[in-house]
């Protein structure tokens, strides 16, 4: 059994309860502080009021955000397996020499 922890998080001038695991709760807590930063920037910068324009576009950040490490981790991979590649051949043609 896992170690659940509830707290109660503030978004965008909003309580949420929640149910977490405790081990998560730093990662939590950081997120919706950068959620609440990106929102009152929002806010400041654009002048917009509506809580659910802010929350949208926050949501648009983070996930294009998301997109861009998802697509430069799967570009990090490729590298490493194709580094890997090179040296198994080069291992392999070295055994085989001997």
């Amino acid at each position: 059994m896992k170690d659940k922890l509830s707290i109660k998080v503030s978004i965008a001038g909003r309580i949420y309860p929640l149910t977490i695991e405790r081990n998560e709760e730093e990662n939590v807590r950081k997120a919706v502080k950068a959620i609440n930063e990106r929102v009152s920037e929002y806010e400041k910068n654009f002048d917009i009021k509506d809580r659910q324009d802010l929350l949208a576009m926050t949501s648009l950040f983070f996930a294009s955000q998301s997109v861009e490490l998802q697509q430069s981790s799967t570009k990090d991979e490729k590298s490493i397996l194709d580094r890997l590649e090179k040296v198994d051949k080069l291992i392999s043609a070295e055994l085989v020499k001997e």
